[in-house]
């Protein structure tokens, strides 16, 4: 479905609410942190402190693990987030079984989850640090969000799509009432994010979950000196996932260096999604 229309398929009502589970036992820390190293080990920890389900925390680690022998989590802070963040909660009920699968997942709208490999490396590259000021453009699902917000707790996402923005707001919502803190966190609104959101910038960090042929000036813009955006650039279908670095000289005159985090691999992605007066054009994956 192309996200023109996705205006008709919204009128049948938002997908059915996530079955609700118990309150989570220990209230999120910055330093809370479960076991890294044994499968079982980090699933005696999440159980008993974050009180989630062993099989979703079993199948959690069996990617977790993936990811690491693909090199897609750089630090431990990036294999903390991932193993913190319950990717279960953020698709469509009859995907849950399917969460940690390694491809892409339909969340409605015309829009996908995007896979667990990809989000790990797009996020382990921008070297987020706790306290920085990060700006997600496509919220998608709200999982690339919740991520974050185990990363920094000053998180700002936009998405282009009403409904789907209210069904992830509602989403974390649910969550926050549950125990899960972090998601204070995240700050969502419905814009069209290729002009950023000027109000709460400069951003320390910026990702954007779709593709583009081009880096939108707005958010480069609202990028910090010595700031990172992780964007995929390139025609549709065929975009290389770049890491931009905003650089400013001495001379205080601005560069932008960019490099390739998968090496030249071609990542592909479905065009962003932008407003031009009252049309929707294009699509993207969310996140």
């Amino acid at each position: 479905m192309r996200r023109r229309d996705f205006l008709i398929a919204a009128a049948g009502g938002l997908a059915t609410a996530l079955p609700a589970s118990a309150a989570v036992p220990q209230q999120f820390r910055p330093d809370l942190s479960p076991p890294l190293g044994e499968r079982a080990d980090f699933i005696a920890w999440m159980a008993a402190n974050r009180g989630e389900d062993p099989t979703f925390l079993g199948e959690r680690f069996d990617r977790y693990l993936q990811l690491l022998a693909f090199h897609d989590l750089w630090t431990a802070a990036d294999k903390r987030a991932f193993l913190m963040t319950p990717r279960e909660e953020f698709v469509l009920p009859e995907d849950r079984d399917n969460a940690y699968v390694g491809h892409y997942l339909d969340i409605g709208f015309g829009v996908t989850i995007t896979p667990p490999g990809t989000m790990g490396r797009m996020t382990s590259a921008l070297g987020i640090r706790e306290g920085d000021k990060v700006l997600e453009i496509g919220t998608g699902s709200g999982y690339q969000s919740a991520y974050l917000s185990n990363l920094t707790d000053k998180v700002w996402s936009i998405e282009i799509i009403k409904p789907l923005a209210e069904r992830t707001r509602a989403t974390y919502d649910d969550l926050i009432d549950r125990g899960y803190g972090e998601f204070k966190s995240v700050t969502t609104k419905n814009a069209d994010g290729y002009y950023g959101w000027v109000d709460s910038g400069p951003f320390d960090k910026i990702i954007v979950t779709c593709g583009i042929d081009h880096i939108p000036p707005p958010l480069l813009q609202q990028l910090k000196p010595d700031g990172i955006m992780v964007i995929p650039i390139g025609p549709p279908g065929a975009q290389h996932v770049l890491k931009v670095t905003k650089q400013t000289g001495a001379d205080g005159a601005i560069t932008v260096a960019r490099s390739d985090i998968y090496n030249g691999k071609v990542v592909p992605f479905v065009p962003f999604t932008k407003l031009e007066g009252d049309v929707i054009k294009g699509t993207h994956n969310g996140s």
